[in-house]
């Protein structure tokens, strides 16, 4: 079934619910009738069973006199008066004298009124449904016939049957087609926007599926498919954006470094002319090496595969070990780096990826800021913000809404080198650890922080009890 078009699946499900309820309402509707007739026919009992009661009671009124009236109909009712002894006391014709009770059910009829259906009775061919009702008769106790055939019953369940045998198909063929125009109606807007679909490629930006206005689940369908396409637009813009920044980024280093090569090779006289020319190159390799993983790590996080290697992590220490690296580089700049952080604050994070994002932002603020560099950890509610403030200029006011996208970069920047991908990186980490990344913009300094997640004590004693556990593990 899964390949046979929903269309008529749909019809075909349609057709088989109508079918039950056509059998069903079929079966219903003959069932009653024939209940409605059985118990008019024996209420029709009834009434002549009392009719002829009172006949009966008069001396020398035969049952034959009541032929061709109400009580008894030519061809249809009969009546039969029986004795105590099976014996038949009088009978409409053509019954004759064969009784038509056994001794078992006279002597049951002459305590109670009783229904009987018998096969066809003497002079009839017909079935038929007899009421036996005990009466007196010349003060001596009888039993009374009264019986009707079930001919008129027959024939109008037979005229039921055969009218439900012709209108049923007729309807069953009738729903199964309406329910398959129907169906075809239905799946007309998802036809359309498979057409729509099939036409949008990335050439044809912009093109968006049609939106029936149905009010239900096609109309939702088309608006949620509009805006996967708008997110996905969006994707492939910020991954084009991305190739073209990322090569313009590449070209710049490259070219520099062919020059230098050149000039090394045609130029170069002397050692210190050759020693010059390498150490350019080597910058430029550096950097090239360095955007090269930048570019990594963002690919991998778009990905979701950034791996972290989690564990305790003193900020104290953190902090310290970020601003040993970059002390040399403060020292020749003239432009001190301080810490803080309280004793005992703790997160759970990847010490390398936190090390990295750190020395980005120390980076930006001895490359870009003046000052002093202050690094500094502080608890506020489940987290622990990581400042890197400098004292210089700050951020300007319109760059800081998208001082975390790639490849952004100041004025300054642009002149002072570097690819615009270090706070990009923050973010990148914070994010991966469950946290995030800020940056305020003023003229009191630049101000850049992560906010991550507050180690639980959970989690710092099952990290002890790993590096207890395995002494050789990284970080330990």
């Amino acid at each position: 079934m899964t390949r046979v078009p929903i269309r008529v699946r749909v019809a075909a499900a349609f057709a088989v619910a109508m079918a039950v309820v056509l059998v069903a309402t079929s079966w219903f509707l003959y069932v009653r009738l024939g209940s409605h007739l059985a118990q008019s026919n024996d209420r029709g009992l009834r009434v002549r069973a009392q009719d002829l009661t009172a006949l009966v009671q008069e001396p020398g009124a035969p049952l034959a006199a009541a032929l061709g009236t109400p009580f008894v109909e030519v061809g249809e009712s009969y009546a039969q008066l029986l004795d105590s002894d099976r014996r038949v006391l009088d009978a409409t014709r053509p019954l004759g004298r064969t009784p038509l009770l056994t001794a078992a059910e006279l002597a049951e009829a002459r305590q109670r009124p009783i229904f009987l259906d018998r096969s066809p009775v003497p002079g009839l061919d017909e079935p038929s449904r007899i009421l036996a009702t005990p009466v007196t008769r010349n003060g001596e106790p009888a039993v009374l016939v009264v019986g009707h055939t079930s001919e008129d019953r027959e024939e109008a369940l037979d005229g039921l049957r055969n009218e439900l045998l012709i209108a049923g198909p007729a309807a069953f063929l009738l729903a199964t087609l309406a329910g398959y125009l129907l169906a075809g109606l239905s799946l007309r807007p998802v036809e359309s926007m498979r057409r729509r679909a099939e036409a949008i490629s990335d050439e044809t930006q912009g093109e968006r599926l049609p939106v029936p206005q149905t009010r239900d689940e096609l109309q939702r369908l088309a608006e949620t498919l509009n805006e996967m396409l708008t997110r996905l637009e969006e994707a492939i813009d910020r991954e084009r954006d991305f190739v073209a920044d990322a090569g313009h980024e590449l070209r710049t280093p490259l070219a520099l470094l062919r020059t230098e090569l050149e000039l090394a090779l045609r130029h170069a006289e002397t050692t210190e002319d050759l020693r010059k020319a390498v150490r350019v190159s080597s910058d430029e390799v550096s950097r090239l090496a360095q955007l090269a993983d930048d570019l990594l790590v963002l690919a991998r996080f778009d990905r979701g595969q950034l791996p972290l290697k989690l564990e305790p992590l003193e900020a104290s220490e953190l902090l310290a070990t970020v601003a040993s690296r970059f002390e040399w580089r403060a020292q020749e700049a003239g432009r001190p780096i301080r810490t803080t952080a309280p004793r005992g604050l703790r997160l759970h994070a990847d010490r390398i990826r936190l090390e990295q994002a750190l020395g980005n932002l120390v980076d930006n603020a001895l490359r870009h800021g003046e000052g002093e560099v202050r690094l500094s950890a502080a608890a506020v509610g489940d987290c622990v913000e990581l400042h890197v403030v400098d004292e210089g200029a700050g951020l300007p006011p319109e760059l800081v809404d998208r001082a975390f996208e790639r490849f952004t970069r100041g004025d300054s920047a642009r002149t002072a080198g570097g690819a615009g991908l270090g706070l990009s990186i923050v973010r990148v980490i914070a994010e991966a650890h469950g946290g995030a990344a800020y940056a305020a913009a003023g003229g009191q300094g630049a101000d850049v922080w992560m906010s991550l997640p507050l180690a639980r004590p959970s989690e710092t004693d099952d990290a002890v009890g790993r590096r207890q556990a395995d002494p050789t593990r990284v970080g330990s």
